[in-house]
């Protein structure tokens, strides 16, 4: 036999198009750090003057509250209507599915200025029997003041996305699990608050943190109903300054800042409801410690 005695040489792959790409991110982050240094227009003096002043930060505090209140509104009914749409009465059902189906079809915007216009179609409401006499009349108006519209509107809407997510969490619980509750002698209530629900968390967290994130922005339309969040109050102060750059500027730092800070909380969340769902680590695989951890059950026995 004949040993091959000659080393083969590795050679290995060059991928210039890597380093083109790099150079082209390289020089435009140099153009775009030059343009905020030497450009005039940016007027960074102004934004540090009113990036904490008092009409800023009571925009962020409502910001805040709109947000906390419509998510509120948002998962509870959301989880009510994930509920009935898989129930098996097909009223209820239908139901769900259309509310989710006109919300999520319509825009968020026109659904704010509608519950603003409400005493346009209803100058007064009431409580009392159906068809019948009402116990209790007020204006519209006034119930349905500027902020009501948007904690409906906001939240209403938020419901119909929370619904499809928190359904889809649901039907990812094995049925196995929850034919075996049932005969444990658990009742369907008890089957969805601690089989299915606690289960389905892995699945909803994620969304709902995205969802989050995406009404704390979403709460600047409201500035279109007069509401002085933080959109509405930069807007007050640059229609009378004239100085529109350097506060939308210190809107959006705000906005920067607050949905940084919801990212850190849901990364925290995600990986409180994900234990006992991470495969093992690369080195543990390595020691050949779980070499069937990430493998179907039938290709692991063949």
């Amino acid at each position: 036999m004949q040993s091959n005695s000659t080393a083969k040489k590795v050679v290995r792959v060059r991928h210039w198009e890597r380093w083109l790409m790099a150079a082209v991110v390289l020089v435009g982050a140099a153009m775009a750090t030059n343009a905020l240094v030497t450009e005039k227009g940016f007027q960074f003096g102004v934004v540090g003057q009113y990036l904490f002043s008092r009409q800023i930060l009571s925009g962020v505090v409502l910001t805040i509250e709109l947000t906390v209140i419509a998510m509120a509104i948002g998962i509870v009914l959301g989880i009510f209507l994930a509920v009935i749409r898989t129930s098996a009465n097909p009223i209820l059902a239908g139901a769900s599915g259309g509310y989710i189906w006109f919300f999520r079809g319509t825009p968020l915007l026109v659904q704010l200025i509608f519950w603003y216009n409400l005493a346009a179609i209803f100058p007064k409401v009431g409580i009392g029997i159906p068809f019948g006499a009402q116990f209790v009349t007020g204006s519209a108006n006034s119930l349905v003041a500027p902020l009501t519209a948007a904690i409906l509107g906001l939240g209403l809407n938020e419901a119909a996305y929370m619904a499809e997510i928190v359904r889809a969490g649901m039907l990812s619980v094995n049925k196995g699990q929850v034919e075996a509750a049932q005969s444990l002698g658990m009742t369907q209530s008890q089957t969805l608050r601690k089989v299915v629900l606690p289960q389905a968390m892995r699945i909803i967290v994620p969304p709902t943190g995205n969802e989050t994130i995406s009404m704390l922005k979403n709460t600047s339309l409201v500035s279109v109903l007069a509401i002085a969040e933080l959109l509405y109050s930069a807007e007050i102060i640059y229609s009378r300054t004239y100085q529109t750059i350097p506060l939308l500027i210190d809107a959006s730092i705000w906005y920067l800042v607050l949905t940084t800070v919801l990212s850190v909380g849901q990364h925290f969340v995600e990986r409180k409801f994900g234990k006992g769902y991470r495969s093992s680590s690369p080195k543990r695989r390595q020691r050949g410690s779980d070499t069937t951890a990430d493998v179907p059950r039938g290709l692991a026995s063949a």
